[in-house]
């Protein structure tokens, strides 16, 4: 899940305390005896005005502090009375105006008066300054259950007020009770939660991605996949798929071949490994030649190889341009011995059992036979045949010494072109029929390929296209541009020509 955006981290975020609503609380004993004192008719202020006792509508109440223990409550309960017996006594005496003396109640210089004073202002109440005030119909709401908070403690978080067991995990819906969470929009999370929605996973080791040293989560990812995967398991031995590139999960097995290479399971499902269950794809995609007025007469045979056989035969072809890391294919001009592979493989384990036979091949034509690498998936293998058979069409019709990015682009086009017409065959019948006004495919018709084989036809398309190398990724953008832009018939015409692309 994305991140989620506006992502806060709270540590120590809410406010604890003992609340009881204030309806339900009395007035305390203090209020009511200042309520009496200030209730007497006779009595006035300074500049002889009248005390008037305030509307209760209007007094706002402060917050009720914590209950005291019996004992503290029995000591203010003494305290009240006797300050309300020395308030009285006072208060009478003041009444008699003093004739020795001349002074007048409540004056300035009124040393009793201060002394009253102060005693009302004395610390035997409790210490109301620190409490919030409340106005007396101040209710709490629950921001989780919507509820009134009547009594014990609640929460104060994202500018609202919760039950302890109100304020939970969006995620998990657990109460958090932790000191620290996340908070992402109005939503709180535990931490744990939060990392599992939103930290990376491998989804090789399915651990979190590490953090490096700059503190920054470092991942790998591939292009077309999407698969992200620590850094480490690029050099840790992992198997990878040698069709799809991705790389071997821990809770999955790869197949394993014989020349070392893996094949995932996607992949193995339509993988070719005999060299005669090959054959009806290679006269298919011949047929296709056919089909774009491109007929290839000679009988060339195509084998399937393993690994080191293809580059055993690399080694003996003249001027022959391959394509690296790993060349899949290749077209044949000289006269060799092949170990090729001839029989449908058996299951045992995880590994493919296969039989090798030596085949001399000799050289009848320009073109001696086409290799192409053993147990790839089938729209991977007819991709390679496509590819390989360009290069045999255009030495059997006498091109000569081209330029190794107009070759091999020329010939990535027309793998290109085979890929399309199998993974979108409207797409690529237009295009046909475009590049080649006279003719009409021959291409036979295809059954509906599962989601998965579609998948990986996609890839290979977007191998062909984002390919790095200057002869086969630069040769094919600037081949495919031309054959859009003027067609196949007309590039294949202007090559032999002048053996160059035209501008």
């Amino acid at each position: 899940m994305a991140p989620p955006s506006d992502i806060n981290h709270f540590s120590h975020p809410c406010i604890y305390g003992d609340y009881s609503s204030s309806r339900s609380e009395r007035r305390p004993s203090f209020m009511k005896w200042l309520s009496k004192l200030f209730k007497g008719g006779s009595n006035r202020g300074r500049g002889g005005r009248r005390l008037q006792e305030p509307d209760e509508e209007n007094i706002a109440w402060r917050a009720p502090p914590r209950p005291f223990d019996d004992g503290s409550r029995a000591h203010n309960r003494e305290n009240d009375d006797l300050g309300h017996a020395m308030s009285r006594s006072s208060a009478e005496d003041l009444k008699r105006p003093n004739a020795h003396e001349g002074y007048n109640w409540g004056t300035d210089n009124d040393d009793y008066g201060k002394a009253l004073q102060d005693s009302l202002n004395s610390s035997a109440y409790p210490p109301y300054n620190a409490a919030p005030y409340y106005p007396r119909d101040y209710r709490k709401i629950c921001g989780g259950c919507n509820q009134e908070i009547l009594y014990g403690n609640c929460l104060g978080c994202l500018d609202t007020y919760f039950h302890p067991d109100c304020f939970r995990c969006h995620a998990c819906q657990y109460p958090i009770t932790e000191r620290e969470f996340s908070l992402s929009g109005k939503h709180p999370y535990h931490k744990s939660c939060f990392k599992e929605l939103t930290h990376p996973k491998c989804e090789v080791c399915f651990q979190f991605i590490p953090i490096n040293a700059a503190g920054l989560i470092e991942y790998r990812c591939h292009p077309f996949w999407s698969q992200k995967y620590c850094p480490s398991h690029e050099y840790d031995y992992t198997s990878r798929c040698c069709s799809c590139e991705r790389l071997e999960p821990r809770n999955v097995k790869y197949y394993r071949l014989e020349d070392g290479r893996s094949l995932c399971m996607e992949c193995m499902e339509s993988a070719i490994i005999d060299t005669g269950d090959c054959q009806p794809l290679y006269h298919s995609i011949r047929d296709y030649y056919e089909g774009m007025n491109m007929k290839i007469g000679q009988q060339i045979p195509m084998l399937l190889v393993a690994r080191e056989a293809l580059n055993e035969a690399i080694v003996g072809e003249k001027n022959a341009v391959h394509h690296m890391p790993e060349t899949r294919g290749i077209c044949l001009s000289e006269e060799q011995t092949i170990t090729s592979i001839h029989r449908k493989p058996r299951h045992g384990g995880h590994r493919r059992m296969t039989r090798t036979q030596n085949q001399m091949l000799v050289r009848r034509c320009e073109v001696t036979a086409i290799l192409v690498l053993y147990g790839l998936p089938r729209l991977l293998t007819g991709a390679i045949l496509a590819h390989e058979l360009m290069h045999a069409w255009l030495r059997l019709k006498g091109y000569r010494n081209l330029n190794p990015e107009v070759e091999e682009g020329i010939c990535q086009v027309l793998s290109y072109m085979w890929l399309e017409s199998e993974v979108m065959p409207s797409t690529s019948a237009a295009a046909a029929s475009s590049s080649y006004p006279s003719s009409s495919s021959s291409s036979s018709k295809k059954g509906a390929k599962s989601h998965v084989e579609n998948k990986l036809g996609e890839f290979f398309l977007n191998q062909i296209a984002n390919d790095s190398s200057p002869a086969y990724g630069g040769g094919f953008r600037a081949a495919n541009e031309a054959v859009n832009k003027y067609g196949l018939r007309a590039i294949l015409d202007h090559i032999r020509y002048t053996g160059l692309l035209p501008e």
